[in-house]
């Protein structure tokens, strides 16, 4: 939004369009994208310092982590510095990442598959390397299948190197190997499905138009304080966790909300938080992705409805705004963001029509568009909500592909033409790797 700019009710605009009845499934989405989303954002940044409570410069925010999809919020500072999240068991926690059986639950799930769950202090706070992945258990579960892949990538490496390289060698190869397969996955799942083909192409082929940096790459604030948050209006307000925690009694599946603040803090609360561990909190991965077993629930369209859940976040300071929509719309004010229009014009693209907007024209809105209800509406009216338009496929593609690029151990710096054995990998390659899949008659 243009600075200077009326935001008369975002609450009552935004809410409107929440409780509608129409928030519709995305056909080529499944459920887990969001969450692999949330992973990215996670990996990408983290400041601490943030506040909605003040304005601040664009400029003078600090990323406390290197702008880069190199997974530092799953590898913290390295067995060195981060002792406390490797297996002290395993060479001397010089090479394998510490993960903890889920009491109650080990292999008598459906499928007779062993459940893990995130290493834990006595007051289950998560020895992970951001604390934010265990902010909901479908977040804490895929970091945790990151974990058992490096671990399963450990064990190759050390086969493939033999008794020659020790420790230090075996990991520097294995976190090589996770951190390749990584960005591939985000460049040829992730993205794709999120921006189209098309767009990932030409940005990989003919490099950025409007994403640039001098010494080293950064968080735009039109990506993360906009475009970036579309993952919002994917959210389900309910899903299914698993199939259940017996082999014989298929109805203990879980399904629940994302989150409830109604409930008590209890040690095993009928949500999926994170922060908690229990024989039911684990996830069945064919409910969130695509295992080709018809299985995968559907993420939401990408558009300007939300899921009511989001309008009641859990543990916010008392003095900040619980709704999702409204914290948004603030940080667009705060930041000083452009509006829609503004980054279209400046990307020689063709804005959304009045029309498009013209339920926005009571709020005076609809000729300078907060940036993220602007990419929310693009992507409905350009695409049906099936993934983004024009401006935010244009400002999330070039970011990812830029921080990739600046990384100078990423695979498109070092090994260009590297290709994953079998010539391709995504998220579900990865989580079958992790040994994280159950076996589902």
């Amino acid at each position: 939004m243009d600075a200077g700019d009326d935001l008369t009710d975002p609450v009552a605009l935004i809410t409107s369009a929440a409780l509608s009845e129409h928030n519709a499934d995305n056909p080529r989405m499944t459920a887990g994208m969001t969450f692999l989303g949330q992973f990215l954002d996670h990996d990408m940044t983290f400041d601490p310092t943030s506040s909605l409570a003040r304005r601040q410069d664009p400029e003078a925010i600090r990323n406390f982590r290197v702008p880069a999809l190199d997974l530092d919020s799953v590898y913290g500072g390295g067995p060195v510095v981060s002792p406390f999240l490797y297996d002290q068991a395993v060479d001397s926690g010089r090479t394998t990442f510490l993960v903890d059986d889920i009491p109650g639950c080990t292999a008598v799930s459906v499928g007779g598959t062993p459940r893990f769950d995130l290493a834990r202090n006595r007051q289950n706070v998560a020895l992970i390397g951001d604390p934010r992945n265990d902010e909901n258990l479908v977040l804490s579960q895929l970091h945790l299948a990151f974990l058992r892949f490096h671990n399963a990538t450990v064990e190759q490496v050390r086969t493939r190197l033999g008794p020659a390289f020790g420790p230090g060698e075996v990991f520097a190869e294995a976190q090589r190997l996770v951190r390749w397969h990584y960005q591939w996955l985000v460049l040829h799942d992730f993205l794709p499905t999120t921006v189209g083909q098309e767009v990932v192409d030409d940005v990989l082929a003919d490099g950025p138009r409007h994403y640039r940096w001098r010494n080293e790459p950064y968080i735009p604030v039109e990506f993360s304080v906009a475009a970036y948050r579309f993952g919002h209006s994917q959210v389900r307000p309910s899903y299914r966790a698993n199939f259940g925690t017996s082999t014989t009694d298929v109805g203990q599946q879980f399904f629940a909300l994302i989150f409830d603040p109604t409930l008590a803090d209890l040690d095993d609360p009928a949500d999926l938080r994170g922060g908690k561990r229990a024989a039911r909190r684990f996830i069945d991965w064919q409910t969130f992705f695509d295992f080709g077993d018809g299985r995968a629930r559907r993420n939401k369209r990408i558009d300007t409805t939300l899921s009511s859940v989001l309008f009641e976040l859990m543990g916010q300071p008392a003095e900040e705004a619980r709704s999702l929509a409204t914290r948004n719309l603030e940080r667009n004010l705060t930041m000083c963001v452009p509006s829609g229009q503004r980054v279209a014009q400046a990307m020689s693209l063709e804005p959304l029509a009045a029309s498009d907007l013209e339920d926005l024209r009571d709020f005076h809105l609809d000729a300078s568009t907060p940036l993220w209800l602007y990419v929310l509406r693009e992507a409905d009216v350009q695409q049906k909500g099936e993934r983004l338009g024009a401006v935010g496929a244009r400002i999330v593609a070039e970011v990812i592909v830029g921080l990739i690029r600046g990384d100078k151990q990423s695979y498109l710096n070092q090994a260009p033409d590297w290709r994953p054995e079998g010539g391709d990998f995504g998220i579900v390659d990865l989580l079958r790797a992790a040994g994280v899949v159950a076996t589902l008659s």
